[in-house]
């Protein structure tokens, strides 16, 4: 007994910690099929050939830190499939994965991915509204970035959270081009010294769409080259837990600091719209089992033109015609089909109340927790 215990502690998750060291031995280390969702940033691999200045001859301030230098491409993706293929064991069968890059290294990491069996869902653009401008004027402005988002097989049940993205978006369907800011100002985090605490630290804003729409609360999310920590701080204000790896000292530091200082959100406010297929199915004869409607009880179309009167097997009948709301309503129409929750009502007090304000009464005490 005092073996089984340890061994189930020996694969408990280190949920919502920094661990030290290698991704790929980090994530070896972990249990097969145990985290939800990865967000990946992994070096882009710039390959830049000697220092940046601005027109005014100050330097910029780039990439050239050793961790984004590889010695051949041969060397990029080799890394690339032994750091995909470890984030794949770890991965949950319906789980998914999202990589970010620049056109130094997305087309090899995707072709990587689908080599290593994921399954490619969607290629999202973010289109930075505020980019870094050319300073040689030899080539287009860099303007975005290209994240690759997949499941682990083609026949994962991901998430994805249709209607949250709509209602972030104003109620229109979420497009593959995202715009937003780059992090700066205030957002963007300083060292000891007062400097960029890290040379690509992402906009909280990008994580946040990312773990609103594929993610749940309670959802693990794992984060290969943790940085300065924005998926961390992002998916504990958001009531996700993280797992982030860091090999990098100063950056470890830099997010321990920051996650202390995250608080997560009330569960009421962690709450997201869900499409009507993922809400609780009501059958419209549980609204007359219940006495909410009664056998004989009238029911008029919201366009006032028909009169039916329910039955006590939940169906309807009228002149010349008989079945469920959705059946009647169809017929009385002349129409393929109705969706009869939205085309009937009811009569109370002289006004006139659609029948699915009852449904949605039933749906919240099915979705109410229990004191």
């Amino acid at each position: 007994m005092k073996n089984n215990t340890k061994a189930k502690e020996a694969f408990e998750l280190p949920l919502n910690q920094i661990l030290d060291g290698d991704c790929i031995d980090v994530m070896n280390s972990l249990p097969e099929n145990s985290v939800d969702l990865i967000f990946a940033d992994p070096p882009y691999n710039l390959q830049l050939k000697g220092d940046l200045h601005r027109p005014d001859n100050s330097k910029v301030d780039a990439v050239d830190d050793d961790w984004d230098k590889f010695s051949s491409f041969e060397t990029y993706d080799r890394f690339t499939k032994a750091w995909l293929a470890a984030a794949r064991r770890i991965l949950k069968p319906n789980g998914a994965i999202w990589v970010i890059g620049s056109y130094h290294n997305i087309f090899r990491v995707g072709a990587a991915m689908q080599d290593a069996g994921y399954w490619i869902l969607n290629d999202v653009v973010w289109r930075k509204s505020n980019p870094m401008p050319n300073f040689r004027g030899k080539r287009l402005t860099n303007a975005h970035e290209t994240m690759i988002w997949a499941s682990k097989e083609e026949s994962s049940k991901y998430t994805f959270n249709y209607e949250a993205l709509k209602s972030l978006n104003e109620g229109i369907q979420m497009r593959s081009d995202w715009v937003l800011p780059i992090c700066n100002g205030h957002e963007r985090l300083k060292n000891d010294e007062g400097t960029k605490a890290h040379p690509t630290q992402k906009p909280e804003s990008l994580l946040h769409r990312i773990l609103v729409s594929t993610t749940n609360p309670g959802d693990v999310v794992l984060d290969p080259f943790f940085g300065t920590g924005t998926t961390g701080a992002v998916a504990k204000k958001l009531g996700r837990d993280y797992i982030g790896i860091e090999r990098e000292a100063d950056y470890r530091k830099v997010a321990e600091k920051r996650l202390k200082n995250i608080r997560k959100f009330d569960n009421e406010s962690l709450q997201v719209s869900t499409s009507k297929r993922a809400e609780p199915r009501v059958p419209f004869g549980q609204l007359v089992e219940r006495g909410m409607l009664q056998p004989g009880e009238e029911l008029y179309s919201m366009n006032k033109r028909h009169k039916v009167k329910v039955r006590a097997d939940g169906t309807l009948v009228g002149v010349d015609v008989k079945g469920s709301i959705h059946q009647v309503g169809a017929a009385l129409e002349g129409a393929p089909s109705c969706n009869g929750w939205t085309y009937w009502c009811f009569k109370r007090d002289g006004k006139q109340v659609p029948i699915d304000l009852l449904r949605q009464q039933i749906r919240a005490e099915m979705t109410e927790r229990p004191n």
